[in-house]
């Protein structure tokens, strides 16, 4: 069996935050249940002895939510006790955290620490954006919260990068978000575009983003980065190295930038398996990891066809120019043309002009590196 990756909902949809442009909240109101409470200790120990007996070469495992760290420190202690006593095979294993960082102080930070997390802090561009569509449950603002947070993992090293959700706000003020990113030290960064509510249409929200706003992002963004490059002082932006090397013939590391949905095991609170973190619906519903083996919940995947819609586009997407580098884009933004059966991406003409604009670009750095 290949490498394994895991992500695991400790604490379902429950958070201690209410962003108003959240996808997990989106996809829990609409499944028969909308919470699952919190993961009990003998799931979490199912989850990790069926992976990791499993696993050849690596395991990944990921914490998200809703907000993870509501579990509390004693789970996550669990979870690095069942990894040691389960790894017989003696894989590579890691950990992830993405946290709003509503929680994190220094017991967390110091966890964090010895046990090598990754984290991904949620964190909005400038405080004014940020508090805008990031509040506590009583509507205040959190940036001076989730600021403190970043200002502990720094104080305790953790590694950790900044996840910015791309709304139309974020996108138009690209430019004065990046300097005060530079400010503050955060030189690791990933920009992810906001999804609209899923099956309710387009740019209904008044944080939608549009294909253009999108477009428009990406390109001053990479120029600011490309500028920086040259002097040798980018920040590592996750996107653009993506794309990089794809351009020098690697695969993708990030699955958005395939575009063919990959293997992912996604768990939550109760245990259901489903195969992607946008598609946690009762109709993906692939099994569940405390009676299923991974043989039933991997021909559930197959049954459903999940992985082989991703490859239904139009020949004329294709056969683009830019396919190589764009692969149509994440499944979850592509829309279904029932005539057809085929997808497209909501975003492709924002995709278009970024390429257009940006592609030769980032051919040369490829080239450059190869050579």
């Amino acid at each position: 069996m290949p490498p394994i990756s895991v992500l695991l909902k400790p604490s379902s949809s429950l958070c201690n935050m209410s962003c108003d442009y959240c996808f997990y909240c989106d996809e829990a109101s609409k499944r028969e249940v909308s919470s699952y409470g919190f993961m009990e200790e003998t799931t979490l120990k199912n989850i990790i002895r069926r992976t990791l007996l499993r696993a050849e070469g690596s395991a990944a495992y990921a914490y998200q939510g809703g907000e993870p760290t509501l579990r509390g420190l004693d789970f996550f202690r669990k979870a690095m006790e069942y990894q040691k006593q389960y790894n017989k095979n003696h894989v590579a294993v890691s950990n992830a955290l993405q946290t709003n960082g509503y929680a994190l102080n220094e017991e967390w930070c110091q966890f964090l620490k010895e046990n090598h997390f990754l984290v991904g802090l949620s964190l909005d561009g400038t405080e004014e954006i940020h508090n805008a569509h990031r509040h506590d449950k009583a509507g205040n603002g959190t940036y001076a919260r989730i600021k403190h947070a970043a200002d502990l993992m720094d104080q305790y090293q953790v590694d950790y990068n900044i996840l910015t959700v791309v709304t139309a706000d974020i996108a138009e003020r690209i430019e004065e978000i990046y300097a005060e990113y530079r400010k503050n030290g955060w030189h690791y960064q990933q920009y992810i575009p906001c999804l609209d509510p899923m099956e309710e249409g387009h740019g209904k929200t008044s944080y939608a983003l549009n294909p253009e706003q999108y477009g428009s992002f990406l390109i001053r963004l990479f120029r600011l980065w490309y500028k920086d490059l040259r002097k040798g002082r980018q920040p590592f932006i996750r996107t653009f190295e993506n794309y990089v090397a794809l351009a020098a013939g690697y695969q993708a590391e990030a699955c958005e930038q395939r575009g063919i949905c990959g293997i992912q095991y996604v768990v939550e609170a109760d245990g259901s398996v489903y195969p992607c973190d946008f598609y946690m619906l009762d109709e993906y519903r692939l099994g569940n990891f405390n009676p299923d083996l991974l043989d039933v919940i991997d021909k559930k995947r197959e049954n459903i066809g999940f992985i082989s819609r991703s490859r239904k586009i139009p020949e004329g997407c294709a056969a683009c120019p830019h396919y190589m580098l764009c692969r149509g884009g994440c499944q979850r933004s592509r829309d279904l043309h029932p005539e057809t059966g085929l997808y497209t991406n909501y975003f492709c003409e924002g995709y278009r002009m970024f390429f257009d604009a940006c592609g030769d670009t980032i051919r040369e750095i490829a080239a450059q590196l190869q050579r």
